[in-house]
């Protein structure tokens, strides 16, 4: 009995030091949940720091905590647009702020259309009188780009910059399905929807070289005109044009380059760079920290200031990403998702609705369900406009479709109208390998589709025709909706991608204009007077689990100087690899999908990858 007792109090030890284990990590886990979220408190007196370590989105991507936590990587920081809009407008009228420092050391990059809103909302800040100021070690493009809105540009001495435009090489696997012996079937309509060419050609086609160059000169053409507009000295056809002797004349020193082309205006270290700023806005007092000045972080201020409540709702519905079936997002545009959202949001006595869209299609029954759940919403009578960013292509033209006015910006990416699918068959590679099929049919679909043995000519004549049929509805919702025949949307569709520019010119863009001047729009037509009316974006912000996550996983990534900028395109060839083979292998339908709205090279896709055996191969031999 003795012995029993002392078991019997080991055990009941062993339960309590478990409990009381338990009891702490379940308080340590709900503090940090609850302390997840920024603090207004954080709020200081003097610069609005704005660190973008990452990307700026639409719509920020929702964290898989299985699979982040497994592979101890969050995704990268992302920064959605309206939030650094928004923050930016507060800054420009609250006393607390006196300068704004963008810090763009990390910055990935954004599409056009989003450098242009942050810029021109920089430049409101600047007409406040309150400077601006940015530093990085190596500037491309995009980060270029939204510097040239400073009224100072700061580099470091061992950095520079780099402005190459738009356009690349893409990668073409004809070849190497023909060794593998893959037969990827191609079924689409549309001469220049390139979509699937990647599985079909070696080579760019003469259609999609033509689309291509058209597309990406008038957004070059854009880049330069926002460029020079925002900064006059800087001299960029010297250095686009001759970038050798540009390069050559500043003895190979690319920070001295970029100052001698106006690029930037300072050369200087990080602590130079803070002197500069503590000149502007004053020292800290409460930090021991060489240089520090008092600064407010950009969450916080973002949540020191939301946005208004007061007046009559009008709901915006964000489609940003690949648009997919099923709950997917956000971040990505899963089809059941937003019509779910859209649906809840019919008791809600919404005076209006402007859907954002920045998606380069997808999936054609998806962008159907999101185009039907918008109908239902029009049903009741409220005016709907929709508002295009970056890109509104191919299946995000289609949920475009029954807006009573679209507006875009000549940076936008649209048009894409066409249809596709690409099936592989592995009929050679498996009798490559002795493999054979044989049997009895009672008729040519008998066993059909059969993947070994490879597609009957009706298999591939009924996969033809639903393609084909599927154009034939695309048409019929864009004549209908823009006023155009058949005849006419066909001649400008075929899968041909157009700039926004060229899209207003053509009729399938209404007007110029961004999110603000959609719901403008949409509270005029409800005839809401001003002040009389707030946006409420439908849907839930990311939840604290997201940021907690986000806060333990993302990585602390080092400055880089622009040979490391150009090194990490390895990883972005790896991603493209992925990408291009999880879209041949995955199980898809019709898509409506833009190829060419894809960014070259793709330095911030969102969307969670897909699985695909293929993709985790090719990844695995080439890192």
């Amino acid at each position: 009995m003795r012995f029993a007792g002392r078991v019997w109090r080991l055990l009941v030890g062993i339960k309590d030091g478990l409990v009381l284990l338990f009891m702490l990590l379940f308080f340590a886990a709900l503090f940090a949940i609850l302390t997840a979220r920024p603090s207004p408190a954080a709020v200081r007196e003097g610069a609005l720091l704005v660190q973008l370590d990452g990307a700026i989105v639409e719509e920020r991507s929702r964290v898989d905590p299985i699979a982040a936590l497994l592979a101890r990587q969050a995704p990268m920081a992302e920064y959605p647009v309206r939030e650094l809009v928004q923050a930016l407008d507060a800054a420009a009228t609250d006393d607390r702020i006196s300068a704004v420092v963008l810090d763009l050391d990390r910055f990935v990059g954004a599409g056009q259309v989003h450098l242009q809103d942050v810029g021109e909302a920089l430049d409101r800040v600047r007409a406040a009188e309150k400077p601006v100021l940015a530093y990085a070690t190596a500037y491309t493009d995009d980060s270029m780009l939204l510097a040239a809105h400073a009224s100072e540009i700061w580099v470091d001495p061992l950095g520079g910059a780099v402005v190459a435009g738009p356009g690349g090489h893409r990668l073409y696997y004809a070849g190497l399905l023909e060794k593998l012996k893959v037969n990827a079937r191609v079924y689409k309509v549309g001469e220049y929807k390139s979509a699937v060419e990647p599985y079909s050609r070696s080579d760019m086609s003469d259609p999609a070289r033509e689309n291509f160059r058209s597309l990406y000169g008038a957004l070059w053409e854009e880049y330069q005109a926002n460029f020079k507009k925002a900064r006059p000295s800087a001299d960029i056809a010297r250095i686009t044009r001759d970038p050798i002797g540009w390069i050559e004349a500043a003895k190979g020193n690319l920070a001295t380059a970029a100052l001698q082309a106006g690029l930037v205006d300072k050369l200087g270290t990080r602590a130079e760079f803070d002197a500069r700023v503590v000149e502007l806005v004053g020292a800290d007092e409460w930090s021991e920290d060489l240089n520090a000045y008092p600064s407010t972080p950009l969450d916080a201020w973002v949540e020191d200031n939301p946005l208004p409540t007061k007046g009559k709702p009008i709901g915006v519905i964000t489609i940003a990403g690949e648009i997919v079936d099923g709950e997917a997002g956000p971040g990505v545009a899963g089809g059941t998702r937003i019509a779910d959202l859209l649906d809840e949001a019919l008791d809600d006595d919404l005076a209006g609705l402007v859907v954002r869209v920045d998606s380069p299609g997808g999936s054609v029954l998806a962008s159907e369900a999101i185009r039907t759940a918008i109908l239902r919403q029009k049903a009741r009578g409220i005016p709907v406009a929709v508002s295009m960013a970056n890109l509104a292509a191919s299946g995000g033209y289609w949920v475009a479709t029954p807006a009573d006015r679209i507006f875009a910006e000549p940076e936008t990416i649209t048009g894409s109208i066409g249809i596709f699918a690409v099936i592989p068959t592995f009929e050679n590679a498996a009798a490559s390998i002795g493999v054979t099929s044989d049997g009895v049919r009672t008729s040519p679909l008998s066993g059909q589709p059969d993947f070994i043995g490879g597609f009957t000519p009706e298999t591939d004549a009924i996969l033809q025709a639903s393609i084909e049929n599927g154009y034939e509805n695309f048409l019929e919702r864009v004549g209908s909706s823009r006023k155009l025949s058949r005849d006419q949307v066909d001649r400008i569709g075929q899968g041909r991608v157009w700039d926004g520019g060229t899209a207003r010119q053509i009729g399938l863009v209404d007007q110029y204009g961004g999110i603000d001047d959609a719901l403008a729009w949409v509270a005029a037509k409800a005839k809401l007077k001003d002040g009389g009316w707030h946006a409420r974006y439908l849907g839930t912000r990311p939840s604290s689990y997201d940021t907690l996550l986000r806060s333990w996983l993302l990585d602390d990534a080092e400055s880089a100087d622009v040979t490391a900028v150009f090194a990490r395109r390895e990883l972005e060839t790896i991603a493209r690899l992925e990408a291009d083979f999880n879209r041949l292998m995955s199980v898809q339908g019709m898509q409506a999908y833009c190829l060419e709205c894809e960014p070259l090279p793709a330095a911030h896709e969102t969307a969670p990858s897909r699985t695909g055996w293929l993709a985790r191969i090719l990844t695995l031999i080439a890192g």
